[in-house]
């Protein structure tokens, strides 16, 4: 059977909707918000009508913006905590917003100056979002992996604070190791005791590491192997370590090869 034609004129609406949502919210990101509704058209691949259609307004449409990232956060939440224990799935969860909010400074700001927030639709989410947080947190807590002396509105504020250090900070792992030493006051003394450490994958905690080469901490990756080096350079400055180490014999250098400083 085929679909009705009303059913897949809703199916088209729904998806251009999707694609000018994704295309504002790159383009706020990129642009600021005063980056015109015509030229969002053109990055969704949609005419300036259909934007129009759906969001009639800017406002309305950075409202929609900001109602969605709100929303794909509360999904963020629920994921890291069928994954992982709850006081890793705390902190975690922190972390990935510390990072989603890193680069959307504008849209961030509009949100928390603005004096017409919070609209209905964009307090919906935000009502979302904050029993997420809330629900993350008390479990945490009950876990014994947080301090039962902080409330959500702490947590809240001091994220918030963490996403502007680590923008204002000059160096990428600079921010983040600030990022997570902020975050460390949250445990509980009996997790600081035990040596208990941001991870990046499921499974034991693990010791965050150095870079092989410089010493300088690293970004922990939500995926993969650790890193071993924090970039290209140290990667290449221990690769040329050790093609001289292994082509030395007796205590010599072997020609053409210089020591590594």
């Amino acid at each position: 059977m085929t679909a009705a034609p009303q059913d897949a004129g809703r199916a088209d609406a729904r998806r251009n909707r999707r694609k000018v949502l994704a295309a504002a919210s790159r383009a706020f990101d990129e642009h600021g918000l005063d980056v015109s509704l015509g030229a969002i058209a053109r990055q969704a691949g949609v005419g300036a009508g259909t934007v129009y259609r759906h969001f009639p307004s800017k406002e309305i449409l950075l409202e929609a913006v900001l109602a969605q990232q709100l929303d794909d956060l509360v999904e963020t939440a629920r994921q890291w905590a069928a994954r992982t224990d709850p006081a890793a799935a705390f902190f975690g969860f922190l972390l990935d917003v510390v990072d989603t909010s890193h680069g959307r400074r504008h849209t961030c700001d509009a949100l928390t100056t603005g004096t017409s927030w919070p609209r209905p639709s964009l307090a919906a989410s935000a009502r979302r979002f904050r029993q997420a947080l809330d629900h993350m947190l008390r479990a945490a807590q009950r876990a014994g992996g947080v301090r039962t002396d902080v409330n959500t509105d702490d947590v809240a504020a001091l994220t918030v604070g963490c996403a502007t250090m680590r923008t204002a900070h000059r160096d990428r792992n600079g921010g983040a190791r600030m990022v997570r030493l902020a975050l460390e006051c949250l445990r509980a003394p009996s997790a600081v005791t035990q040596g208990q450490v941001f991870r990046d994958t499921p499974g034991p905690f693990h010791t965050a590491s150095q870079c092989e080469e410089c010493g300088v901490w690293l970004e922990l990756r939500p995926t993969g192997r650790p890193a071993r080096y924090c970039g290209a350079t140290c990667r290449q400055r221990a690769h040329r370590r050790r093609l001289g180490t292994a082509g030395r014999s007796d205590g010599g250098r072997v020609a053409g090869t210089r020591d590594v400083e």
